[in-house]
């Protein structure tokens, strides 16, 4: 998925939270769960997305963290000529967990239930 070696450094530090949320804010809707979570429209964009930290756990061999994603979504219109429906966004969020394995820095992410 994504190395994620720079928070894996920043671990038990103050800069922890933002070096994660730097780090989610780079990914793309296909790294995360985002088309898998959507609710209100047909397809997750990946130009805004913003992470809020929930919880962390270390494990053994990883560190957990729960997340709520913030992100948009679009629904198209018809694109007809003389149609009023329009391109619309919509504001999404969902519930993801990040596991960070401690000796790759590899990253993945799964989509939680709400």
């Amino acid at each position: 998925m994504a190395d994620f070696r720079s928070v894996l450094k920043a671990w038990g530090h103050p800069e922890f939270a933002a070096v994660l949320k730097k780090n989610i804010a780079a990914l793309d809707s296909n790294t995360l769960p985002l088309q898998q979570g959507l609710k209100a429209g047909s397809y997750a964009l990946d130009d805004s997305i913003e992470a809020v930290i929930l919880s962390t756990q270390e494990l053994p061999g990883a560190i957990e963290i729960k997340t709520q994603i913030f992100y948009t979504s679009r629904t198209p219109g018809c694109a007809c000529a003389g149609d009023p429906t329009v391109e619309s966004e919509q504001t999404e969020q969902c519930l993801v967990l990040i596991r960070i394995d401690k000796q790759t820095a590899e990253a993945t992410a799964s989509l939680l239930d709400d």
